[in-house]
């Protein structure tokens, strides 16, 4: 299963399940989607042995399979979801950074995205004008599907429904003005997501899943999960102490060693270029880069 946002000329946004390049089964309008996670998954479970199509509860509702172009194809994310990200959370790539002189800290470094910072598959990238290129940060994210509020790790794994690829794109001069990492992490279209794919069909990100990024065709990153300090489990327990997570909140986990700023010579990306994240059991994610248009 690999579920989409699909946003109708009326601005409605539903989820579905993309079951082909070209078409994809409604599953229900994204707010009442995320109200119910998993018993939406449930059902559209059965729909895909039944071979059936899933009728929408409001019949003004697209059913059905429907044809992808005839909509747009969007993250399926809430406006008010919070994009929490790990920062430095493969030992691989803590060790080839500025930070590889000091030792892992207790908790994990975190910071945030907003949700006008996501887009999709197939999406431009545009470079900022102060910067010099734009860095890549393949990684996994995982979706919140229950309330989590001073939740234990048994129960902030339970509430977990799906992950999908992710790159985390970022404007390594503009997060490295201060030590605060929001502005340089929040630039237009710099973090695509790919399908949500149900936690059921991937499993524990400790088992190892295979992350790879790729840059007009040359790997630059080539990581697995089982190198993953905090877990998704625990650093969502951690942050339910501080504040209650919502059906729909996202946690972005980490990136494998290999980005850009690192190397030397730096290599960023360029107006032309095309990257390309590549996650076991979740599917590639391809963006293009672009000059930024005003």
């Amino acid at each position: 299963m690999k579920l989409i946002g699909l946003e109708a000329p009326d601005r409605t946004v539903y989820v579905a399940d993309q079951v082909s390049a070209t078409e994809a089964r409604v599953i229900g309008e994204l707010r009442e989607f995320w109200s119910a996670a998993d018993a939406h998954l449930a059902a559209e479970s059965e729909a895909e042995r039944e071979g059936a199509d899933r009728a929408g509860a409001d019949r003004s509702e697209p059913t059905g399979v429907v044809a992808i172009a005839d909509y747009r194809v969007v993250p399926p994310v809430l406006p008010e979801a919070r994009v929490i990200c790990i920062g430095l959370n493969y030992r691989a790539h803590h060790a080839e950074g500025s930070f590889k002189e000091q030792a892992f800290p207790e908790h994990p470094t975190l910071f945030a995205r907003w949700t006008r910072s996501l887009t999709v598959d197939g999406a431009e990238i545009p470079v900022p004008a102060n910067e010099r290129g734009l860095d890549w940060e393949g990684e996994i994210v995982a979706y919140v599907g229950a309330t989590l509020a001073d939740a234990d790790e048994d129960e902030a794994q339970a509430a977990i429904v799906g992950y999908s690829t992710f790159n985390d794109v970022t404007s390594r001069i503009a997060q490295k003005l201060t030590s605060q990492w929001i502005l340089g992490k929040n630039g237009d279209n710099s973090g695509p997501l790919g399908p949500i794919v149900p936690a059921s069909e991937v499993g524990s990100l400790a088992d190892g899943l295979r992350v790879r990024t790729r840059v007009n065709g040359e790997t630059v990153q080539d990581g697995n999960t089982s190198d993953i300090v905090y877990s998704p489990a625990s650093t969502l327990s951690l942050i339910s102490r501080t504040f209650t997570l919502r059906p729909g909140d996202l946690l972005a986990t980490g990136t494998p060693e290999g980005v850009g700023y690192t190397r030397q010579p730096e290599w960023l990306l360029q107006p032309g270029d095309t990257v390309e994240v590549e996650v076991d059991k979740l599917g590639t994610l391809k963006n293009h880069i672009a000059a930024r248009s005003n």
